[in-house]
C-alpha cells in the first residue's frame, strides 16, 4: 500500500477492531504526563468521530480547551467547555457553536490522524484542513495514534505538515 486512499481504507479497518475506550484512556493518561501538555494553558483537542480516539476526558483538567470548526476551507479555533452546545457538521463531526478566536492563543494542538509515520507525517481524511491550519500555527502538536497505525513511512506531499510528537497506546 503506497497510496493514501488504500492506506485510509486499511487504517479505518484496523480502527474498527480496537477497544477504543481502553486505548483512549491509556493515550489520555500519557498525554497528561507529556511536557507539551503540562506546560500548555490553551489546548485544542478534537471531538472524536466514530472509531476515533476519544480524549474528551482531558476536559476535566484545569486548562482552556478549544475545538475545531470548519468553514469552507479552513479550520477555526473555538473555545469549548464540557457542556457547551455542539452541532453536527457537514463531515458528520460535532463542532462547537462558540465564536472562533485567533489560533495564536493556542499552546498545544492535539491533531487527529488515521495513521502517522515515525517522522510525524499524518494520514488524515483527505481534506487538508489540519495541514492548512498547522502551516501557520505556532503551537506545539501531538498526534494520538494506536501503535498498529504508527508506520515507518507514509507518502508525504509538499503541503503535508509533520507533528512535533506522537503518543501511542504502548
Amino acid at each position: 500500500m503506497d497510496n493514501k486512499t488504500d492506506l485510509r481504507i486499511w487504517a479505518k479497518s484496523i480502527r474498527k477492531t480496537l477497544d477504543l475506550a481502553s486505548v483512549s484512556s491509556v493515550i489520555a493518561g500519557k498525554i497528561r504526563k507529556h511536557e507539551f501538555y503540562k506546560n500548555a494553558r490553551n489546548v485544542m483537542i478534537f471531538y472524536p468521530a466514530k472509531y476515533e480516539i476519544n480524549l474528551l476526558s482531558l476536559l476535566d483538567d484545569d486548562k482552556n480547551f478549544f475545538l475545531p470548526k470548519t468553514d469552507e476551507d479552513n479550520l477555526l479555533v473555538c473555545p469549548f467547555k464540557k457542556n457547551d452546545k455542539l452541532v453536527v457538521s457537514r463531515f458528520k463531526i460535532k463542532e462547537p457553536c462558540t465564536t472562533p478566536v485567533a489560533s495564536k492563543i493556542l499552546d498545544l494542538v492535539i491533531v487527529p490522524a488515521l495513521a502517522v509515520d515515525k517522522s510525524g507525517f499524518r494520514l488524515g481524511y483527505g481534506g487538508g484542513f489540519y495541514d492548512r491550519f498547522l502551516k501557520d500555527c505556532s503551537a506545539r502538536t501531538i498526534v494520538p495514534v494506536v501503535h498498529q497505525l504508527l508506520l515507518n513511512k507514509l507518502p508525504a506531499e509538499k503541503f503535508d505538515v509533520p507533528v512535533d510528537c506522537i503518543v501511542t497506546d504502548i
